[in-house]
């Protein structure tokens, strides 16, 4: 594999990463994992398939498999934590409330709509090839994607209760 195909693909690793931990240091972390599995794995990838699909079904499959051996721990974090979490939050004309807003309402989605809503909408992968990435039908991608978008909406909106699954808000 060249060094050189798999380095022009660590910015969107580092970004999905970000956005899929929810923290700099995991992320960092994740995408090292990634790397390393992918370097000691190559042979795996078939050449003139997409590197990139292939190099987030590798981080999605280390992810879940973190997340299944240590359970996310339940601490607060300090503001002043959060905003060096947010790209760009430096920035003087940027609103932080609302990336902060929408950050933590993306860690309040549940991990599979959150991972299935990250790789269309930040990483502009096609239905197909999220569905290839996480190992789920096509169709599967369009449902967690349609209730990840609506559950959004009700957070950021403000309106949501906390939500319990199986359990549908009246209109």
């Amino acid at each position: 594999m060249d060094a050189r195909l798999l380095a022009e693909q660590i910015p969107s690793l580092r970004r999905y990463a970000r956005a899929l931990t929810g923290n700099a240091w995991a992320a960092d972390d994740l995408v090292q994992d990634t790397l390393e599995r992918a370097c000691g794995k190559w042979r795996l990838w078939v050449v003139g398939s997409d590197l990139r699909a292939w190099l987030f079904t590798v981080m999605h499959n280390i992810f879940a498999s973190q997340r299944r051996r240590t359970p996310p721990p339940h601490s607060v974090v300090p503001l002043d934590e959060v905003t060096h979490e947010l790209p760009g939050a430096a920035d003087p004309g940027r609103d932080v409330g609302n990336s902060l807003d929408l950050q933590r309402c993306l860690m309040q989605l549940p991990e599979e709509q959150r991972a299935v809503l990250l790789l269309v909408t930040l990483e502009d992968l096609s239905y197909a090839e999220v569905a290839k990435v996480l190992g789920i039908p096509a169709g599967t991608v369009m449902s967690r994607l349609s209730r990840a978008r609506a559950r959004l909406q009700e957070l950021m909106d403000g309106a949501a209760a906390p939500h319990r699954p199986g359990l549908r808000r009246l209109k």
